[in-house]
């Protein structure tokens, strides 16, 4: 007879522990949402930085925000693995099964936002209009990801695969 560790772990809820890490769910999911919002805010924060202080229009400067919050969200989990001496093609995997999601989620949502809000991506980079939008912007964003992450979790995707690899290569 198969386990469902899914429905396991649905059974349990809030308190449910990831299999042999001692750590809830719901702080794994926190934790992997904070990650990936540590690497689409410094992405996010620079390519609208570097749009607005070159006059760019919105489209463009909305796809270079894309573009290196994506970078960056890949590289903060690519830089711990490749410095432990995994091969860059595992880590690279690693890195797209665990982040391309919510990534995606916190893009989609901050930048939606941000078109949103009247004038915000035509305010200077002094502007609290600016400012306050953008990290409102990326606050509820991270709020949506959360339960996408702890969905993913749940089932042993997500950031799952690079919390089991770091448990493997523990007990190496």
């Amino acid at each position: 007879m198969q386990h469902d560790h899914s429905a396991h772990h649905q059974a349990h809820g809030e308190g449910a522990q990831v299999h042999g890490s001692g750590t809830s769910l719901n702080r794994l999911a926190f934790s992997a949402t904070l990650h990936c919002l540590s690497g689409c805010a410094v992405g996010e924060v620079l390519g609208l930085a570097i749009g607005t202080a070159l006059g760019w229009a919105t489209v463009p400067t909305i796809v270079l925000a894309v573009a290196l919050a994506f970078l960056f969200g890949y590289a903060f989990t690519m830089f711990p693995l490749l410095r432990a001496g995994l091969r860059f093609g595992t880590v690279l995997k690693l890195a797209l099964a665990a982040d391309t999601i919510s990534i995606l989620i916190m893009e989609v949502v901050d930048n939606a936002i941000m078109l949103a809000v009247p004038g915000a991506m035509d305010a200077g980079l002094g502007s609290l209009l600016f400012w306050g939008s953008l990290a409102m912007a990326l606050a509820i964003a991270a709020a949506v990801a959360f339960p996408v992450n702890r969905w993913l979790i749940a089932r042993g995707k997500g950031h799952a695969v690079v919390h089991q690899h770091h448990r493997t290569e523990e007990r190496v």
